[in-house]
């Protein structure tokens, strides 16, 4: 408030008193809240003044364009260019190792990556091609209330779709919609693979990229023991829910705290790089 004084009918200073907790709570509230929107403002101008730098072919171009036009992803354009954009850089840097995406949902993020990487080099598609798992006691309230409405079968997909979890065999759907985008699978060294991550995750040489979108703490947890130890030098993590969801950020900063040889990188999304053997 003010700390101005107002003149009464009787001619004597009226002077406001001091703030209450309580209004310095809520300002302390939208002062955090202008944060983070400054602050994810910034991450995306900053990634997008890389993808500026980076022409992507033309066939990549137009597979991002079907996955939004065809709703195949939550992702924005904006977020597939900046997959396609690290895809390509990878590989023109020449790391070695498979790729990896853990948690495609309809696929469409799984497509463009596909697309932007070499035909040969395998990419590794993991997801339960089903409704999500339940998350944990290391997960958020946020993350409790999200599953939530996911388990009582009220969430929704893209304007109103039917949410993907409750579609029926999302495996055979996805594999489809590759096919459909002309991004199939068996030319483009794509395997789907079908199960909890906990189940299936175990790549046995070197890993180039991976795409971790797994959402709760046990999941995301998970994925980085298996994965990051194999992170080739100069490859690189996505941790798709890392601004979004409480547990994902938690399993985050619990794996990377105190360990050496990664740099962790805000863009649009949590980029974990690996720096040294």
């Amino acid at each position: 408030m003010s700390e101005a004084g107002n003149e009464g009918e009787s001619g004597a200073t009226l002077v406001e008193g001091p703030d209450t907790v309580e209004d310095l709570q809520r300002r302390v509230r939208r002062l955090r809240r202008r944060l983070k929107t400054a602050e994810s403002e910034v991450r995306r101008v900053r990634s997008g003044l890389s993808e500026a730098r980076h022409d992507l072919p033309a066939t990549v171009e137009r597979t991002i364009e079907q996955v939004v036009a065809e709703r195949l992803s939550f992702l924005g354009e904006h977020h597939l260019r900046n997959l396609a954009t690290v895809v390509s850089d990878l590989e023109l840097a020449g790391v070695p190792g498979i790729m990896i995406e853990a948690g495609t949902a309809r696929g469409g993020s799984a497509i463009v990556i596909a697309a932007a990487k070499a035909a040969q080099r395998p990419l590794v598609v993991y997801d339960v091609f089903d409704t999500i798992p339940a998350p944990g006691e290391q997960d958020g309230e946020d993350v409790h209330d999200r599953y939530r409405t996911i388990a009582a079968g009220e969430a929704r997909g893209l304007d109103g779709e039917v949410y993907y979890g409750y579609r029926e065999d999302l495996h055979a759907e996805v594999r489809e919609s590759f096919a459909r985008l002309g991004v199939t699978v068996e030319e483009h060294a794509v395997e789907l693979v079908k199960g909890l991550f906990e189940d299936t995750v175990h790549p046995q040489g070197p890993v180039a990229f991976a795409h971790l979108d797994g959402d709760w703490y046990d999941s995301t947890m998970v994925c980085l023991e298996r994965i990051a130890p194999r992170l080739s030098v100069g490859g690189r993590l996505v941790i798709d829910d890392y601004y979004n969801w409480s547990g994902c950020r938690r399993a985050v900063d619990d794996y990377f705290e105190g360990r050496q040889g990664f740099e962790l990188r805000e863009r649009a999304k949590l980029h974990v790089v690996r720096t040294t053997p």
